[in-house]
């Protein structure tokens, strides 16, 4: 893995939208203005770059797996809980 912000397997929060404060992992590197991303929270969607804050927790997770693997990983991580939280995103 490269040493990106934006690593498959980079917890993530989104910052916008209706899941705004969730947590989600990174699945893929769409292209440079776009990322395919997952959660226990959050549905599986492409997001804007500009639309998530990168954490520095990382967890282990193949290119592309899918909801299950995804789930796995989290348990197995023991992110669950965090993974469940929300967190407060603050109005600009």
């Amino acid at each position: 893995m490269s040493n990106s912000a934006y690593d498959i397997g980079r917890i993530v929060v989104k910052t916008k939208g209706r899941e705004a404060g969730k947590y989600a992992v990174i699945v893929d590197v769409i292209d440079k203005n776009y990322l395919l991303i997952d959660g226990l929270k959050v549905r599986r969607r492409r997001v804007n770059y500009n639309h998530v804050e990168p954490t520095t927790e990382v967890i282990d997770l193949e290119k592309g797996a899918d909801h299950t693997a995804v789930e796995a990983a989290i348990k197995q991580a023991k992110k669950t809980k965090k993974m469940n939280e929300t967190m407060s995103i603050p109005i600009k």
